[in-house]
């Protein structure tokens, strides 16, 4: 019997709204695959795209990017950044030769707990079916990019 693929996924969730969704998902007990690996930022908008790329070239299958809904930014605008940024990804993963589907972006308020468990299971099967990225090196280290995210969210003093 052949083992089934279980990919890995990184979230990049948005501290208002997503990743509040994700933690309303977990605590309401809603059922969904358990592959994503979340990153908390205080924002979508302050997703370095470098992060997606690294997480994709340390050994993650897919990566899913979460933010609020357009218009109901805690930051104004910046999820529209975001989504300026996401198709800009997909265009430079195909012309790396990977499947652009191996980005995906959802919009998640903190109340849509349910969204975000169903995109999340959707997500996992959409790269389950395109199979294993086998781009870089295995997931080494998920707390060297959490920490290189947490430094570049600090304030100056």
């Amino acid at each position: 019997m052949s083992e089934r693929f279980e990919p890995t996924i990184i979230g990049f969730t948005c501290n208002w709204c997503s990743y509040r969704a994700a933690d309303l998902a977990g605590t309401a007990r809603m059922k969904y695959a358990p592959n994503v690996r979340l990153i908390r930022m205080m924002c979508s908008g302050r997703l370095d795209p470098t992060f997606v790329l690294r997480a994709l070239s340390s050994g993650a299958d897919g990566v899913m990017i979460t933010g609020c809904h357009p218009g109901e930014c805690h930051y104004m605008e910046q999820n529209y950044k975001a989504l300026r940024r996401f198709l800009l990804l997909r265009r430079v993963l195909k012309g790396l030769g990977i499947a652009p589907e191996r980005v995906k972006l959802v919009w998640a308020s903190a109340a849509e707990g349910a969204r975000f468990a169903s995109e999340t299971t959707i997500f996992v099967e959409e790269i389950r079916k395109l199979g294993s990225l086998n781009w870089g090196k295995p997931v080494e280290s998920l707390e060297n990019l959490q920490e290189e995210i947490a430094k570049q969210e600090e304030v100056p003093a």
